[in-house]
């Protein structure tokens, strides 16, 4: 057998092995998306609600961690998550019967969220999720979303999201806008249990990191 003269020109180096493989990727629990041996699945509740609450999602905050948004469509029977940027079937979502629309947004022109009387529709609370940021670009690139009737808090509740900066005083995650929000329309009903497994995911999160670590960071 002849070799190719190219090849027999070329010096013999010695074949290096590498036992060092591509960590797999961890099994994740196809409901909660979280990794199998931190489940949430047992601490989301199932609560219904007069209101409706569409969640339209960034597709940035779908991979985050933090995805809280995911937990509060899974902890409500009464709950949409869609995610995008230009959602084609907004129009058909709106128009859902027996509701009347509102965007949870604060803005000048907000109105302050109050208990919904007997004599009233229920709502349809639409709720972008996503950095202030994106969830402007969400507004922009929808114009329908953006005409909508805009509600707000009247008293936030200070966040117990303790892993991200609040861009400003009052900012909650979204599953905790929507659980203030939630208690208002249809007080005196309780839906503090959509925060277990918020509460659970934030404790996890500082736990990995370790408590020097999150104090440095955070200031905790």
């Amino acid at each position: 057998m002849r070799f190719s003269p190219v090849l027999e020109r070329m010096p013999l180096r010695p074949l290096r092995c590498s036992w060092h493989t591509a960590r797999m990727p961890r099994p994740t629990c196809p409901r909660c998306q979280r990794p199998l041996s931190r489940c949430l699945c047992a601490l989301i509740p199932d609560l219904d609600s007069q209101t409706r609450v569409l969640i339209l999602q960034h597709p940035s905050e779908t991979a985050h961690a933090l995805n809280t948004a995911r937990l509060a469509a899974l902890g409500l029977r009464n709950a949409e998550l869609q995610i995008g940027e230009v959602f084609d079937q907004l129009s058909q979502w709106l128009a859902l019967p027996g509701y009347r629309a509102c965007l949870l947004f604060p803005g000048d022109e907000a109105i302050a969220l109050q208990p919904c009387q007997a004599d009233e529709l229920p709502l349809l609370l639409v709720v972008p999720d996503g950095t202030w940021r994106k969830a402007r670009k969400l507004l922009h690139l929808n114009p329908l979303l953006a005409a909508l009737p805009r509600v707000s808090l009247s008293a936030a509740p200070t966040s117990r999201y303790r892993l991200r900066k609040a861009p400003e005083a009052g900012a909650l995650s979204t599953i905790e806008a929507v659980v203030s929000a939630l208690e208002t329309v249809e007080a005196p009903a309780s839906f503090q249990a959509l925060l277990r497994p918020f509460d659970a995911l934030i404790d996890g999160q500082i736990a990995a990191m370790g408590e020097h670590t999150y104090r440095r960071n955070h200031g905790g």
